[in-house]
């Protein structure tokens, strides 16, 4: 395995990070996560776009994305394989032992493991904690993941691959790692970037191509919807068969199966889709 560390390709097993790294002793970091297939990296453009709009939400300095491009083909390159979870992290270098950052500058990880293909459908659960959408974080892909970690533990204890959150005031916000859309009388839903939520890549591809609605939505929305489905990177769109103790079906329902054939196309036909 092959690891693009600080400009160049490594051996996985030289692949060192500082212990000091501001990533790892405070969470100091972006990151992104890219579907690859076949050696090739799908969205890159926007997902690249992404990290230089978290990183300059964190206060890091501006990532050089020609650097990231290149280690994203190196790594890709390096490692074939029929699907991968490319991830791609940028944290605040080695730093002291606490929140002020150091001067060594940013450290760069771009590195690739083989995915599994997702099933179409999953179940999901509600969690009692709560996304702060005035927070300084609100929006932004960063390494500190830990709200993210007990969630979404809970919700394997529940058979569930995905936990999702209402925010602050109670709206539908957003899953441990992907976006969440509702069929209200039919009409397809998704929540506003305000509640929030990450912009995802996923997501603004499917509103843009299954024709979604932003709306404000109370938590309670996923005890009526007739559908609901997630969207993220690696599960592209997936449909939630059941929702804490709610059977919805057993398959797909027509809104979402529609939304899944209209992305697999898409996607098909452009695998870098700008904005």
């Amino acid at each position: 395995m092959k690891i693009w560390l600080d400009g160049a390709l490594r051996d996985a097993e030289g692949a060192r990070v500082s212990v000091f790294d501001h990533g790892l002793t405070v969470g100091d970091g972006v990151f992104e996560t890219v579907k690859a297939e076949r050696g090739r990296a799908f969205a890159l453009t926007r997902h690249l776009e992404r990290l230089a709009t978290s990183a300059r939400g964190l206060g890091l300095p501006e990532p050089d994305l020609d650097e990231v491009r290149r280690g994203c083909a190196a790594v890709l390159d390096a490692n074939p394989m029929e699907l991968g979870r490319l991830r791609i992290t940028y944290t605040g270098g080695v730093s002291p032992l606490g929140s002020d950052r150091g001067d060594a500058g940013p450290t760069l990880v771009i590195a690739v493991s083989a995915a599994p293909r997702r099933p179409d459908t999953t179940a999901a659960v509600t969690v009692p904690w709560t996304r702060n959408e005035r927070g300084a974080l609100a929006g932004l892909k960063t390494t500190s993941y830990g709200e993210n970690v007990v969630a979404l533990a809970r919700a394997r204890e529940q058979g569930a691959s995905e936990a999702l959150f209402a925010n602050t005031a109670g709206a539908l916000c957003e899953g441990t790692g992907s976006n969440v859309f509702v069929v209200l009388d039919g009409e397809l839903h998704t929540p506003p970037l305000a509640s929030g939520c990450l912009a995802g890549i996923t997501r603004a591809l499917t509103i843009a191509w299954a024709g979604a609605k932003e709306t404000d939505l109370p938590l309670a929305a996923l005890e009526s919807a007739e559908e609901i489905f997630l969207t993220s990177t690696l599960r592209d769109v997936q449909a939630v068969t059941r929702i804490d103790g709610r059977q919805l079906a057993d398959a797909p329902g027509p809104v979402t199966a529609e939304a899944m054939r209209t992305f697999a196309r898409q996607a098909a036909a452009d695998f870098d889709p700008r904005w």
